[in-house]
């Protein structure tokens, strides 16, 4: 259950609140964040992050986020959807020595932030959006599965085959090997860790 956007204040709450009670909405993160009170973290890949993200806050790979250490301060932990900030939040709070009390996430992540109509900050000249790079990819080598598979040999639709498959345990798991491969690309790699 997630809290209240109008009454509720997670800063402080309690210390034995689960994860699913550290949500903040966009509006509530919004008027927070303003005033200085709490401290954004994003934790999707440097490439997503530098396409589009919240001023003012801090990139942290979900991937690195125990390993690095975290700006002080009431933190928000945020992503595209909402998913891998659960999971980062899931991976804080079972470190020794981390104030839960100091941890939330954005519900719903920037998708819900950008329907709300808060703004992003976007750097000019970013790399495609990595989610755009998946499908450009996936497609290609859909289509050409099945030219393949027409011109050279029947069994070369196996290959469309794979990656639909790829495609369904990345939407059900939440993990896509394809986006972490491409997000490893040299076109892909940016050092910015603060927008």
């Amino acid at each position: 259950m997630s809290l209240s956007t109008s009454n509720a204040n997670p800063a402080t709450s309690s210390a034995a609140a689960g994860p699913g009670e550290r949500s903040i909405s966009p509006a509530e993160l919004a008027e927070r964040h303003a005033a200085g009170e709490v401290t954004i973290v994003d934790v999707r890949e440097p490439v997503e992050f530098i396409a589009g993200h919240i001023a003012g806050s801090h990139n942290r790979p979900l991937g690195r986020l125990t390993d690095e250490a975290l700006p002080g301060g009431p933190i928000v932990l945020v992503c595209q959807s909402g998913r891998r900030s659960h999971q980062g939040l899931m991976a804080l709070l079972g470190r020794s020595g981390n104030e839960p009390a100091t941890l939330m996430q954005l519900e719903g992540g920037l998708e819900a932030w950008i329907r709300a109509g808060q703004p992003l900050r976007r750097r000019k000249g970013a790399p495609l959006p990595l989610m755009r790079q998946v499908q450009i990819a996936a497609g290609s080598l859909v289509l050409a599965g099945v030219l393949l598979s027409q011109l050279v040999a029947p069994g070369w639709v196996w290959l469309s085959g794979f990656v639909g498959a790829g495609l369904i345990a990345a939407g059900i798991s939440g993990f896509c090997g394809m986006a972490r491969l491409l997000a490893a690309m040299p076109w892909n790699r940016v050092a910015q860790t603060r927008g």
